[in-house]
């Protein structure tokens, strides 16, 4: 994510850079969620009178996409992949782990704004699961100790 700006700036720049754009929409609420880190509920209405669309049409996007978010995240995203090919080797263990170690669920930020846990339904990493993304980073064979240590390694890079 790039340096937090205004809401409204944030805003303003994506339809000054992609309003005529094919495909806008999608290119918009990348270009807003990189600044601001999410999609705020309240420029919706805005993106959808910019692009003629319903507030419904836009919110399906952002909904239907598991890579936009409508909160702010943590400073870190940790992403634990629940494919077949991970789990057959201990990703439900593993999420477990990593849920308890946390001490949140997916889609939820620990309580000092550090991390959120996500899932996700592949990492392209099949034959070194189970896989984990931290930012854009990707890890095979976690392991719960391996996670625990990546964890550390996370907040002591944050201090």
């Amino acid at each position: 994510m790039s340096a937090v700006m205004d809401r409204g700036a944030a805003v303003a720049a994506a339809f000054e850079r992609y309003r005529n754009e094919p495909g806008a929409l999608l290119c918009i609420l990348h270009a807003i969620q990189d600044s601001l880190g999410y999609i705020p509920a309240e420029v919706v209405p805005d993106i959808a009178a910019e692009l003629n669309l319903s507030r419904a049409e836009v919110h399906g996007v952002i909904s239907f996409y598991h890579d936009f978010r409508t909160q702010p995240g943590g400073r870190h995203t940790v992403q634990i992949c629940r494919a077949e090919a991970c789990q057959a080797v201990g990703a439900r263990e593993l999420e477990a782990h990593a849920k308890t170690a946390l001490g949140v669920d997916y889609h939820a930020t620990c309580s000092d704004g550090s991390i959120t846990l996500v899932p996700v339904y592949c990492l392209g990493n099949c034959a070194c699961g189970p896989s984990v993304r931290i930012d854009n980073e990707v890890y095979g064979r976690v392991s719960s100790a391996r996670f625990d240590s990546l964890m550390a390694e996370l907040k002591a890079g944050a201090e």
